[in-house]
């Protein structure tokens, strides 16, 4: 049991993270603006799913 509570909670973090990381660099290669993309890293996966549907 603790195996799998450990290998959950590392995917969940890697996922959180990830987002924030994908966010922050489409905001940035989109806006060229560091406040910008802090924002949009706050909000990571809803930006990356605003970012992938309204993308050029």
């Amino acid at each position: 049991m603790f195996a799998e509570d450990t290998i959950q909670r590392t995917i969940i973090n890697q996922g959180v993270g990830l987002g924030t990381v994908i966010a922050v660099v489409t905001s940035w290669s989109r806006n060229k603006s560091i406040l910008l993309a802090i924002i949009h890293g706050i909000f990571s996966w809803l930006y990356v799913i605003y970012f992938a549907l309204t993308d050029k």
